[in-house]
């Protein structure tokens, strides 16, 4: 049986089959990633596909990357560009969420234990950055990946990755620092 991700994808080129292990590893991170990103009712989707573009392009996978987990989150950064329409819509919708309601089922699948008011306010915030720092920060922080893994899925250096990141920070703070200043709410 395969121990990597690297052996399962080698392996699957000959039995399609032992991909399914590289599946079973990471589908339920894809889907988060994705859910956080785009809302659970898109998550399956994009969960699904990015599999199934991982599947097509397995003979492409760089063996000396024992974990997928960068290379998966990397098509489906791909794949959510698409639905980047949406995601701002939907980001723009959570900031203007009534502060004492919450948001069914998506608290209780991603785990956020941000009250909705500071939700709202990093939603409107996460929404005014652009596209690029905002797939390194959902990378480094709904992906849990690391600098070198978030460059890796993103096929940039880890230095754009770190500015990228350092940028984007630095400009959610400012903005939810002015929102704190207008409504008198700590962040």
């Amino acid at each position: 049986m395969p121990q990597t991700d690297a052996e399962a994808i080698e392996r699957s080129l000959e039995d399609g089959a032992a991909f399914g292990l590289v599946f079973e590893r990471h589908f339920r991170r894809v889907w988060r990633y994705a859910a956080a990103r785009a809302g659970p009712d898109v998550a399956d989707e994009v969960a699904a596909q990015t599999f199934e573009v991982a599947f097509d392009r397995r003979a492409t996978y760089r063996r000396e990357y024992d974990n997928a987990l960068p290379w998966l989150l990397g098509i489906a950064t791909n794949l959510l560009r698409r639905e980047r329409r949406r995601e701002g819509a939907r980001l723009r919708a959570v900031a203007r969420l009534d502060p004492g309601r919450p948001t069914p089922g998506l608290d209780e699948e991603l785990s956020w234990t941000i009250e909705v008011g500071a939700r709202a306010a990093v939603a409107k915030a996460f929404a005014g950055l652009p596209r690029r720092d905002r797939e390194v920060l959902a990378l480094l922080a709904w992906g849990e990946l690391t600098y070198e893994e978030a460059a890796l899925a993103l096929g940039v250096a880890v230095g754009t990755v770190r500015s990228r990141a350092h940028r984007a920070r630095a400009r959610t703070r400012e903005l939810l620092d002015a929102h704190a200043a207008t409504t008198g709410e700590d962040r």
